[in-house]
This record gives C-alpha cells, sequence and structure tokens, in this order.
C-alpha cells in the first residue's frame, strides 16, 4: 500500500527516502517555535514603543491572541514545514538573503529593520529546516538530538510568550510603579531587542545559506548540470530583486507585500518547472500557502511599524528643516573692514 502511495503522490517532506516522519516533524516544530520566539520579542518591543508614544498609536492592534489560537498557529506552521523539502527551504531562504542584503545596500528603502524581520518569518523557519537537514544528514542519533532541541526551543517559545503576556497587561503599572524587577529590566533594555534580533537573524541565515547552497549542489552529479541550474536560478533572483525594490519604493503598502509573495513564488515555480522536480512543484505551492499565512498573521504588526517609522520619518524631517531654518536665519558677526 505505501509504495502505491509514493507511486502516484509526489514526495513531500518526510517522504523522502531515507528520511524519518518522526525527524521531519520535530524539524518543523522547531522552526515553529523559531517564528513564535521572534514575532513575541518584537510585540514586547512594539508594545512598549507604542505605549512610549503620546499619541499611543497601535496599541489595541497588538493584543495577544487566545492559547487556542496560537496553539493553532503552531500546528499549522509545524505542518508546513514538516511537509517542505530542504531543497525548496534552501532556495527560499537564498532569495531571502539575497533580497535583505540589497534591500540594506539601498540607500531609498523605506522598511526598516523590524518590517524586515516580520516579512522574513517564513524565510526564518525555512532556513532552520535547511540548517537542521544539513546538521543532522547522517547522524547517528538525529531523533534525539532534534527532540532536545524542539524542547529548549519549545521551552523558550513558551517563555517568551508568558513575558510578552505580562508585559501586554501589566508593563504600563509596573513600570510606572517600579516594584517588578521584570519590568524595570524591559524599561531599561527594551530599546536593544532589535539589534539582539539583528544579530541573531544573521547567525541563522550565515548557517542557512552555508547549508541552502551544500543541499542544492549535492544533486548534481557533474558541474554541467550545476551550471545548468544556477544560471537560471541567478537572473530569476536577480530580476526579482530589482522587480521588488522598485515595487517597495512605489508603494510600500500592505498589499504590496502580498502582490511580491505572489511574484516570488510565481518565479520560484517557473524555475522548478523548468529544470527542477515534481516534487519541487508541490513544495512551492506549500511554501505560498506559508509565506501567505505568516503575512496575514504579521499584519497588524506590520501596519504599527509603519505607523511608527512614519512618525519617526516626520519627526527627523521636522529636525532638519529647523536646523535648515536656523542656518539660512544666521547671518554672523558683523566683522570690521579694513576701512572702518
Amino acid at each position: 500500500m505505501w509504495r502505491f502511495v509514493q507511486r502516484f503522490v509526489p514526495n513531500l517532506g518526510w517522504m523522502v527516502p531515507g528520511t524519518s516522519p518522526i525527524d521531519s516533524i520535530l524539524q518543523g516544530l522547531i522552526a515553529a517555535c523559531a517564528i513564535s520566539i521572534l514575532d513575541h520579542l518584537l510585540r514586547i518591543h512594539l508594545h512598549i514603543q507604542c505605549l512610549n508614544d503620546p499619541a499611543r498609536v497601535g496599541v489595541a492592534r497588538l493584543q495577544l491572541p487566545g492559547r487556542a489560537v496560537h496553539s493553532l498557529r503552531l500546528f499549522i506552521l509545524t505542518s508546513l514545514f514538516s511537509s517542505l523539502g530542504a531543497r525548496v527551504a534552501s532556495l527560499v531562504v537564498l532569495e531571502f538573503s539575497l533580497r535583505t542584503i540589497s534591500s540594506l545596500l539601498s540607500r531609498n528603502h523605506r522598511r526598516s529593520d523590524k518590517q524586515i524581520f516580520l516579512q522574513g518569518q517564513f524565510s526564518l523557519g525555512c532556513g532552520m529546516v535547511a540548517s537542521l537537514s544539513f546538521l543532522m544528514e547522517g547522524a547517528p542519533h538525529s531523533t534525539v538530538s532534534l527532540a532536545l532541541s524542539a524542547a529548549l526551543a519549545g521551552t523558550i517559545a513558551a517563555y517568551v510568550r508568558r513575558l510578552a503576556t505580562h508585559v501586554g497587561l501589566m508593563y504600563e503599572l509596573h513600570s510606572s510603579e517600579r516594584y517588578c524587577g521584570l519590568c524595570i529590566l524591559l524599561l531599561t533594555t527594551w530599546r536593544n531587542i532589535p539589534t539582539l534580533l539583528s544579530n541573531a537573524l544573521k547567525l541563522v541565515f550565515i548557517v542557512a545559506d552555508l547549508a541552502a547552497i551544500f543541499l542544492i549542489n549535492k544533486d548534481f552529479i557533474s558541474t554541467s548540470e550545476a551550471v545548468r541550474f544556477w544560471t537560471p536560478l541567478t537572473i530569476c533572483y536577480t530580476l526579482l530583486v530589482i522587480y521588488m525594490q522598485e515595487e517597495q519604493r512605489q508603494n510600500p503598502s500592505e498589499q504590496s507585500a502580498y502582490q511580491t509573495v505572489v511574484v516570488r513564488m510565481g518565479g520560484l515555480l517557473i524555475l522548478t518547472l523548468t529544470v527542477g522536480r515534481w516534487a519541487d512543484v508541490v513544495h512551492v505551492l506549500l511554501s505560498l500557502l506559508g509565506e501567505t499565512w505568516c503575512l496575514v498573521q504579521a499584519g497588524p504588526m506590520l501596519e504599527v511599524c509603519r505607523q511608527q517609522d512614519s512618525i519617526s520619518s516626520r519627526y527627523v524631517e521636522g529636525i532638519r528643516g529647523s536646523r535648515a531654518d536656523a542656518s539660512r536665519r544666521y547671518k554672523g558677526p558683523d566683522i570690521p573692514t579694513s576701512d572702518q
């Protein structure tokens, strides 16, 4: 019966020969926990930032979902990453890394680091899948190692969620009364959360990029096959990066984010249809579903980030304008000449 199913159904991530279903599920759980940790840490930062704003723009949007909704999100993400193959996950990781580097090097980009973090949640999960697939390949006790890693990731995710719940309910009172050590610590260190996340994500994606290159190249028998794959991949990713930069510059909105997801996954789908395998096509469709799901869940936080960035940009432009007006009004002291 199993051979009959494998003959007519394309291989999903855990159906690849030599891959244990338990290992794939544990990898998916670790990836889902990584996304949960990133989401809750950014939620803590944005909540405190909104409370420090006199207008308190976006505080209502940052309410934590219920425990049942959170469990459903983890289950959906775990199922997606468990079924996602390491090959397509590697392609998503490389595309996100190239897009992020290009965006950071561009002088006219309007997205802050927090927006990049939120829009790269699914890519973070793909990075965890690719890294774990590379590191655990051929390991004698991979299931035990993944189980311990999943337990650690789940413990950290649960602690960060409790911290986010405490901040959402009690931070404003405790920080003013100054009798909660945790809230006092956040009062002095909440601005360092984006830097902490940036350093952690840099390390994750450096390992994931190396793992992605290895996982993609191991399927090629000769150099000519590798060249036939990497050449259209490089051209496709370059065109996608150019298009997305122009789109974000002209229309940095929520609708534009969904359009870029469709364009990216559409280009990746055409690429896999040309030089990939049928299993890759199924995994690309799963990636489109996962990207859309993560964007929908991060939508309120993205809107708060856009509002905060627009307020900060107007504040900076106001300071620059006032300095320019002051410099134009200042004529300097009269310097006496030799004739006087």
